[in-house]
């Protein structure tokens, strides 16, 4: 008979042995004990199928343990879309992910630390907007909830309450996860008052439909299409002379025109044109967190802050922090990556390239196309560059540390330089190195 001794599943290290070794330990005050008895449990299975001697099992606890207590890992956005919704938009800049470090503890969000008395909640950061964008008439003009989608809510509620909101049916879109702007503005207990046609519609169009049931006019940015040919819309300067309040919703947060975005509606111009409100994105072109921005009316914004759902909709201390830094600080990544020069990414793209082929890897550097994305600039093709990968490295890329998101085009995984930071093309060679080995 064989000597049961003998079975190394013996020598495995109990699990109380091993939240005792002062690795885990450190992880367990780091990372909680179940996140950490995980990976315990995980590495002593590998022994106990032979993948790994039972000596081992610490080690391979050690490496089993996430970066953080959070699920959420970090990626390299290699995928050519400036704001990829599915990758969290915009990343925040090194001053906004201090600012969030701070206001993580106690913080001063509402609290006035001169007198001792309650201040203002985030008046910081609407100072900040105001600042950056003056047309909006000071703080009294603008404010801050917690989307887009919310910013259009809260107009729909305080502005159209049991009244008609005038839309053209061109602009009747669909913003993503099967979420429509027809539905949101219902919600509110609005109704929509459609005028025109899907590909024209014209200025008498809403002159015929406003009545006294009129809200307001509501101009949307398609955002996440681009219709051409036989087409025609009003312009926000043009509405402006109706007589009743123009809501226009920019979507992708851009304050003001960019050279490379000439189509892409910006708030400036459209209070400059007459828009009685506008409502945009924090976290697209902006490059901030999420968050939903009013400007407009000093008298419509301070309706729409002391209305009830503005309680519901408000942002917390942390995006309030991330916001005011945004807008404050250093330029944020996603304003640097949309003025790179393609120039500039092409020459990062070959010295990867060469720098991977070193490392025995079929790289090529390769001319690429890049959106926007995040609904913002539909159609606009951005002049980007790449290293182009065989198809193989798209999965293990994506599963490795840190993750790599690239896109698979004609058989081939293509590593999309635009919204990679320059300081990470290090890390990004690393990544596929690790790959080939």
């Amino acid at each position: 008979m064989a000597d049961s001794g003998a079975d190394p599943r013996r020598r495995i290290p109990r699990t109380d042995v091993l939240l005792a070794e002062p690795r885990l330990a450190k992880a367990v005050d780091e990372l909680g004990r179940s996140l950490v008895r995980r990976a315990v449990t995980e590495a002593q299975q590998r022994a106990r199928e032979g993948r790994i001697a039972p000596e081992a099992v610490a080690d391979e606890a050690v490496s089993l343990l996430p970066a953080t207590a959070s699920s959420l890992r970090e990626v390299l956005n290699a995928t050519g879309v400036l704001v990829h919704t599915n990758l969290g938009r915009a990343p925040l800049s090194p001053a906004a992910v201090r600012a969030v470090s701070v206001a993580a503890g106690g913080t001063d969000v509402e609290f006035d630390l001169a007198t001792g008395r309650r201040a203002r909640r985030g008046q910081g950061a609407l100072a900040a907007l105001a600042e950056a964008l003056p047309e909006a008439g000071g703080v009294d003009g603008v404010h801050v909830v917690n989307n887009n989608a919310a910013a259009l809510l809260l107009c729909a509620l305080v502005l159209a309450p049991g009244k008609e909101i005038v839309i053209s049916r061109g602009e009747l879109v669909e913003i993503g996860d099967s979420f429509r702007i027809p539905d949101l503005v219902t919600s509110a207990g609005a109704r929509l008052r459609e005028v025109g046609t899907t590909n024209r519609t014209h200025l008498a169009d809403y002159a015929d439909a406003i009545g006294p049931d009129t809200g307001f006019v509501l101009k949307v940015h398609p955002s996440n299409f681009h219709l051409s040919g036989f087409t025609s819309e009003v312009p926000v300067a043009r509405l402006a002379d109706l007589g009743v309040p123009v809501v226009a919703d920019i979507g992708s947060g851009l304050l003001r025109a960019h050279p490379r975005l000439p189509d892409e509606p910006d708030a400036a111009s459209a209070l400059a044109d007459g828009a009685a409100m506008v409502t945009a994105s924090g976290d697209k072109l902006l490059g901030g967190p999420q968050a939903g921005l009013l400007f407009g009316r000093p008298e419509l914004v301070r309706r729409l802050r002391r209305h009830p759902a503005a309680r519901a909709l408000r942002v917390d201390k942390l995006t309030l922090a991330a916001l005011e830094a945004t807008l404050r600080g250093p330029t944020p990544p996603v304003r640097r990556f949309l003025d790179t020069d393609p120039k500039t990414l092409r020459a990062r793209a070959e010295r990867l390239a060469r720098a991977l082929r070193r490392h025995g890897v079929d790289a090529v550097a390769v001319a690429t196309t890049a959106a926007v994305g995040g609904g913002g600039a539909p159609g606009v093709d951005l002049p980007s560059a790449g290293v182009s990968l065989p198809e193989s490295y798209a999965r293990r890329l994506r599963t490795g540390e840190p993750a790599v998101v690239g896109r698979v085009e004609q058989g081939r995984c293509l590593l999309d330089l635009l919204a990679v930071a320059p300081e990470a093309d290090g890390r990004l060679v690393e990544a596929v190195r690790r790959c080939t080995s």
